[in-house]
């Protein structure tokens, strides 16, 4: 079993809501982002991990910062996490269940449960995965039994990196899965048609080694053309592929 399944394994019970990781849930994935960056919005590029699919090269440099969640929730059981509530229309029972105050900013993080029940984007599929079960499910469901899962190797933290020989186009199919800030472990996944997906080797600014997957979408027309993305990028929708980095906190799901 890959190591980024196992990890969630290793203890038991419930985790609690942890509201200084709040800027790493799923408001902040690359790929969901279908609304635009404000006229005087100040964007940092290292952590939306941005670029054209023409600087896949060796000698590419790029500030990152790629996020991750440590909130040390673990997966629930099947049974048990088909038996708690994960519905917008049930949020009082859930903060109940969790003894969350109403305003809190607890509570604010789990509300963002709303985010799973947003219709998918042109050419997506999506869905927020509750236990090891329905992850499994959902994934082979779009790519078939046979599957690879692979998590970037890159420590948490803000450097420059120089993209490295070696460079390797994984498929032209994936599911990227991240996990969201809650007590016990769910997913945020979704499925893009027209993605490619690499493994890019990157040397850092302070010597060491790491490799990081990253998503190229060729059409993304249906984005707003006031994306964040398009404005860091300079490019209009639709017009050439734009790729970025998935975070630390994610697993990426490719055919074998």
């Amino acid at each position: 079993m890959p190591k980024a399944i196992l990890d969630l394994l290793q203890s038991k019970g419930l985790s609690s809501v942890d509201a200084s990781t709040a800027s790493c849930t799923i408001h902040i994935h690359f790929d969901k982002f279908s609304q635009p960056a404000g006229e005087e919005a100040q964007v940092d590029d290292s952590k939306i991990g941005s670029f054209l699919e023409t600087d896949l090269h060796p000698g590419k440099k790029m500030k990152m910062n790629l996020a991750t969640t440590t909130n040390g929730a673990v997966f629930l059981p099947h049974q048990v996490a088909e038996s708690i509530p994960f519905s917008s229309n049930k949020l009082p029972e859930i903060l109940n269940r969790f003894s969350l105050k109403e305003k809190s900013t607890e509570a604010e993080i789990i509300k963002e449960l709303e985010e799973c029940e947003e219709p998918a984007m042109e050419g997506e599929a999506r869905y927020c995965t509750t236990s090891l079960e329905s992850l499994i499910d959902f994934s082979t469901s779009k790519l078939g039994r046979n599957v690879n899962v692979l998590a970037n190797e890159v420590k948490t933290g803000s450097q420059e990196y120089e993209f490295g020989v070696g460079m390797e186009k994984l498929a032209d199919k994936s599911v990227v899965c991240y996990k969201m800030n809650y007590p016990y472990v769910v997913f945020y996944c979704h499925t893009f048609t027209k993605t490619r997906t690499y493994m890019i080797p990157l040397v850092g600014a302070d010597g060491s080694k790491a490799k990081a997957m990253s998503s190229c979408h060729s059409d993304r027309s249906a984005w707003h053309p006031k994306h964040v993305a398009f404005k860091v990028l300079n490019v209009k929708p639709g017009t050439v592929p734009v790729c970025h980095f998935v975070h630390n906190n994610a697993m990426v799901w490719i055919p074998k």
